[in-house]
């Protein structure tokens, strides 16, 4: 880091961006996950003129995340093995060419349902390496110790992206429909993969990349190595509890906003904005203090915020109070998952890291078919609002029983 990123008020507010590497990358990803944003959008609006069916885009989305569920621990496995940069280029290219193909499906009207479930699978193998690839990448670019400011700054940009990207899909696809949002995705990858080829390669250290071998010997070696650290396996624990549980939002917020609020289209759009915001706002918030916060505080700040405003959501019967609630949820679940992140990357091996990342991976986006049914069925049955509040007592219990645990291994160590 140079005197000058050392002397400025902005590089000391967010030490990463003072890593030129990390930089460059950074602002790659604004522009490709706005692209990836609008194809989301896109896609679905898609699904449903073809199909006019919730169910079948349902299936859309489980085919999309069903490898993550799958393959997590097969692809950290194959992550540790190989460069990472070469890697991400890899699945970029991938997700890029996904998109061009989709925009000449639409353009040409060749575009039929049993195409997209395909194009979802494919989509969804992509992102299993790709997501624990990126993660595990970050820490070569900024460091350990900005590690905390890069994964906050990571999320602010998603979170800004997933404000943006839906507006700029809701425009495109009033005037020209959904086609021109699947290539702009597919344009939108030109840069950050450019940005990857100039970057440079971090040679590992010795003995980081495991010896050549069955995959299998691996995944337990790097399965027992998150069991036997106590730090990454509560914190994995609490994750993949909560994403399954608390963070079902593309589920309850649609059936909140139109069941029991009585809203259309625009006001479940301003719903899901308003927790946009707050996620943005939490995410800046974490990156600004990250030199200053405890990490471990701070990882229950946030699941502790996530589970309580849960419930005060599932109390609200006012549209507007119900906004509020979703942005003080989005502010909650950034600081809870930025913690997470950076909690386990600091405290990882290196030769471990991109094993322990894919287990991440499966807890945090893994979960999404399982954290669908629940949501789906309760909300069937009981509301969305009730859901809700379930969902917080049900987190706060577990919230309990992981606390009482780590004083009982303090306890244990002294």
């Amino acid at each position: 880091m140079n005197n000058i990123a050392q002397n400025s008020g902005f590089y000391r507010a967010f030490p990463a961006l003072a890593h030129g590497p990390f930089r460059w990358f950074w602002f790659g990803q604004i522009i490709s996950l706005t692209g990836t944003w609008t194809q989301n959008i896109g896609q679905a609006w898609l699904v449903l003129q073809l199909t006019n069916s919730p169910f079948l885009l349902g299936l859309v989305t489980a085919m999309q995340f069903l490898p993550m569920l799958l393959f997590s621990l097969h692809a950290g496995a194959w992550i540790d093995r190989m460069p990472k940069r070469r890697i991400i280029i890899l699945t970029q290219t991938t997700l890029m060419l996904l998109a061009f193909v989709l925009a000449i499906l639409v353009g040409t009207g060749l575009i039929q349902y049993w195409m997209l479930l395909i194009l979802a699978l494919i989509l969804g193998v992509a992102n299993t390496v790709d997501v624990p690839a990126r993660q595990s990448y970050i820490i070569e670019l900024a460091g350990r110790e900005d590690l905390t400011n890069a994964i906050a700054l990571n999320s602010a940009i998603f979170n800004g992206a997933r404000i943006i990207g839906p507006a700029i899909a809701g425009i495109i696809m009033g005037v020209w429909g959904p086609t021109l949002c699947f290539l702009i995705n597919g344009v939108s990858f030109v840069g950050v993969i450019t940005i990857l080829f100039f970057l440079p390669i971090n040679a590992p250290k010795s003995g980081s990349i495991p010896k050549q071998g069955k995959v299998w010997p691996e995944i337990r070696e790097g399965l027992s190595y998150i069991r036997k650290t106590p730090t990454i396996l509560f914190t994995i624990s609490l994750l993949g509890f909560l994403s399954a549980i608390a963070m079902n939002f593309n589920v309850l917020v649609p059936v909140l906003a139109k069941l029991e609020l009585n809203q259309q289209a625009l006001g479940y759009g301003i719903l899901m904005s308003a927790m946009g915001c707050g996620a943005l706002i939490g995410a800046l918030t974490v990156a600004v203090r990250s030199g200053s916060m405890p990490q471990v505080r701070t990882l229950f700040v946030g699941a502790i915020g996530l589970a309580v405003f849960s419930i005060f959501l599932g109390l609200q019967s006012n549209y507007w109070a119900a906004a509020l609630m979703l942005a003080f949820m989005g502010w909650s679940m950034i600081t809870f998952t930025a913690s997470a992140n950076s909690l386990i990357q600091l405290t990882v091996e290196n030769e471990f890291r991109g094993r322990v990342m894919s287990v991440y991976s499966l807890v945090f986006g893994g979960m999404t078919p399982i954290g669908s049914f629940y949501a789906g069925s309760l909300s069937h049955f009981w509301g969305a609002r009730v859901t809700f509040i379930i969902s917080g007592i049900l987190s706060l219990f577990f919230l309990l029983v992981i606390g009482f645990l780590l004083q009982c291994r303090k306890k244990e160590s002294r």
